[in-house]
């Protein structure tokens, strides 16, 4: 049952639940930075479905991103709520943080900090796992800065770090395999043959933070699909025009059964510093439940800024 309770938790890192959302609760931040001007028929483009497919599933650049932030001094605002069964906001976590690195040496400084609600456990531990793995994940907060190395190697994870190499798969490499996930492994390998069937591809073009010529790769669930025959329930990828770079994706991930039950949804959003990616904001929202558990539900907002080399 823990490792369950585990994989589950690992698909509660993907951002926005609209169940959640039509019973009352909310992100801090609900503005999307993307303007879609108008449906692209690909092929004027010179491009076809596959070519997207492949940028999709080549990517390192979404990972190194985050990799890569320890090469700069940022501001970093971090807010998290915690609900209750009735959607009720039981605790709120809010830290504004300075990361600096003066030569090589990284330091982070807490500009503001603040909770309130149930938040802790009696030995200092976050109350949620979901909150505890969040902070791993995106804020590293018990290390010396982000990771490097492998993207899905967990050098720190402890007794759960083979868990931790898969969550980290799933959020920077979706579309991918992922083994050892009961029930679902194969149900994230959504451009294989077996899985194609079920989805539509939808492209259009806009413009990103109002200037950037983005196309935006939509795969999503086709409506005679049903539920569990998949866990990704759409997948959207933003790219450069002029680069064919990624910069921004968006996950909702759901499945119900017996002994799982997540609605999740995440957007991550990077921006250029320096002609070098760089996370500027994350949005997660989301609940997960099992049996002999207590439910979860959960919703970030990090907002990263005024980063500089």
């Amino acid at each position: 049952m823990k490792k369950i309770a585990f994989l589950a938790f690992c698909f509660s890192l993907f951002a926005f639940s609209s169940k959640a959302q039509q019973q009352g609760r909310f992100n801090p931040d609900t503005i999307r930075t993307i303007v879609i001007d108008s449906v692209v028929n690909i092929r004027s483009h010179k491009l076809n479905a596959q070519d997207f497919i492949d940028a999709v599933l080549a990517d390192t650049g979404f990972y190194k991103a985050f990799r890569d932030m320890k090469k700069y001094s940022f501001t970093a605002e971090n807010y998290v709520y915690t609900f209750d069964r009735k959607d009720k906001i039981d605790g709120k976590i809010y830290r504004k943080l300075r990361h600096t690195n003066t030569n090589g040496k990284y330091a982070v400084t807490y500009i503001a900090k603040s909770d309130s609600g149930n938040v802790y456990k009696k030995n200092g531990k976050y109350q949620l796992y979901t909150v505890n793995m969040f902070d791993y994940i995106f804020t590293n907060a018990y290390k010396s800065g982000p990771g490097s190395g492998n993207p899905f190697q967990v050098t720190d994870g402890g007794k759960d770090a083979s868990y931790k190499s898969k969550l980290k798969k799933l959020i920077f490499a979706p579309g991918h395999r992922v083994d050892g996930l009961p029930f679902i492994s194969n149900k994230t390998e959504i451009f294989s043959p077996d899985m194609r069937q079920f989805y539509y591809y939808q492209f259009a073009r806009g413009k990103y933070l109002d200037s950037i010529p983005v196309y935006r790769f939509k795969v999503i669930k086709k409506s005679s699909t049903q539920d569990n025959d998949v866990v990704i329930k759409e997948l959207t990828t933003i790219f450069d025009v002029r680069t064919f770079q990624i910069l921004g994706r968006y996950v909702n991930v759901s499945y119900h059964n017996m002994f799982i039950d997540f609605d999740v949804q995440m957007n991550i959003e990077l921006s250029k510093v320096d002609g070098e990616l760089v996370p500027a904001k994350i949005t997660y929202q989301g609940n997960w439940d099992i049996p002999f558990h207590k439910a979860e539900r959960a919703s970030f907002l990090i907002v990263q800024k005024e980063y500089a080399p």
